[in-house]
């Protein structure tokens, strides 16, 4: 029964069949219920950013096409030639070394970012809050979780921060040389959010307001930075103010549209915008990169920005690789070992069932009037007996039969490495 990933990201997707691909975050649980109920599927657990669509399953069967048809069909999309050329698939310690990957950042966009980290044990929390999750998916989230600390631990891949917050910023800079005079709106108010005020805040932009559907959580994240909340409702008002726009929400429908921002541009006599669409599905329509006097980048368009940084964590990377590398193979060697669980488990179940019938009979014997002496005897001969009759018989017969290669793994388990110690 194998593990799969499956899915696709910003390396293999264009951001419009990432936005079709994407799940909205109230649809998780439900799609989590029906991702696990697939007959061929025991475990089920989804990871949704704007950056990357992936579902993690443990399978019934080597064949991936019942999970692979559900994501399709899920999102309506056709399969091949189509959408699924984009698809990634990974298979038992490919899917071990993806995921270890995706959780240090070397799968990001933006090489170490460690937003992803949180993004995944959210995605965790909702498995187990739908009941998908079990022994082997709980395993290997626990497992991606504790290696990327390790190699945060470890290397430099958190060294010299970079983001698509910070990306976002730093392309703002080289519009308006100095952000002291700028006016930011940030439409929004989750953890992309809040890396974009901090970084806009420690360059010293001159005010923020910060519009979310929810005022009571847009005031408790502008209150960290000096900024203004409102309601989503009053972007029109404020729209005017925004030399810098940036936009990150869950919004399956773009909320800013071209008349919104022709208005705004009427009212500012055409001084420039400059507009981040970080959300995935876009919060803003294409069409408003048409219009004179605004500079509209979406997230792919960061790419570059972003490469500048990439070098500087490239070496970290290196090192965090060969860590992964080693903890791959300690994730199969457990899984591995859950093969001997049963073996073992039987094997006990044996032992402890010939001893408690041999310990009835030597109770029955003291009972009837025979010595301790006796009993005694006759548990420690009988029981012996009992416990090595099975094996020694097969061994036995693998001799017969000309199985060396069972003569020497019995020999290696069933011979100590030291002789037993004396008492």
């Amino acid at each position: 029964m194998p593990l799969l990933a499956l899915g696709l990201n910003h390396n293999t997707a264009p951001v419009a069949l990432r936005e079709q691909a994407a799940f909205a975050p109230e649809e998780i649980l439900m799609a989590l219920r029906g991702l696990a109920a697939v007959p061929a599927v025991n475990e089920a657990a989804i990871i949704s950013t704007c950056n990357r669509t992936e579902i993690y399953c443990w399978l019934e069967q080597e064949d991936p096409t019942p999970a692979l048809q559900w994501f399709l069909e899920h999102h309506g999309l056709q399969p091949q030639p189509g959408p699924s050329d984009f698809l990634y698939r990974y298979i038992d310690a490919h899917t071990v070394r993806h995921l270890l990957r995706v959780a240090c950042g070397l799968d990001s966009m933006v090489l170490g970012e460690p937003q992803i980290l949180g993004q995944l044990k959210e995605a965790y929390r909702q498995a187990q809050e739908a009941g998908t999750i079990g022994l082997q998916l709980r395993r290997l989230f626990e497992h991606a979780f504790t290696v990327a600390k390790e190699v945060r631990t470890e290397t430099d891949i958190g060294a010299n921060p970079v983001s698509i917050a910070y990306a976002a910023v730093r392309l703002a800079q080289q519009i308006f040389t100095d952000l002291n005079h700028q006016t930011a709106l940030l439409i929004g108010a989750g953890e992309t959010i809040e890396l974009v005020a901090r970084h806009l805040r420690d360059n010293g932009i001159g005010q923020m307001i910060i519009a979310n559907r929810t005022l009571e959580r847009g005031h408790r994240v502008a209150s960290h930075f000096n900024a203004r909340a409102i309601r989503l409702n009053e972007l029109p008002a404020h729209l005017p103010a925004a030399d810098i726009l940036i936009t990150s929400t869950a919004s399956q429908l773009p909320i800013i549209g071209k008349g919104a921002i022709e208005s705004a541009l009427r009212e500012r006599k055409h001084r420039p915008m400059f507009i981040v669409d970080i959300a995935v599905p876009r919060d803003v329509e294409p069409e408003v990169g048409q219009l004179h006097d605004v500079y509209l980048y979406n997230i792919d368009d960061l790419q570059s920005v972003i490469e500048a940084g990439r070098q500087l964590r490239n070496e970290a990377a290196k090192q965090a690789e060969t860590i992964i590398e080693q903890r791959v193979e300690d994730f199969m060697s457990w899984q591995r070992s859950l093969g001997a669980v049963h073996a073992i488990r039987a094997y006990r179940d044996q032992a402890k069932a010939a001893s408690a019938e041999v310990l009835e009979k030597a109770h029955r014997m003291l009972q009837s009037g025979k010595s301790a002496e006796q009993a005694l005897e006759f548990l420690a001969h009988t029981l012996t007996n009992k416990l090595l009759h099975n094996t020694t018989q097969r061994l036995d017969q693998a001799a017969r039969d000309g199985r060396q290669d069972l003569l020497e793994a019995a020999q290696e388990i069933l011979n100590p490495a030291d002789p037993p110690k004396k008492i």
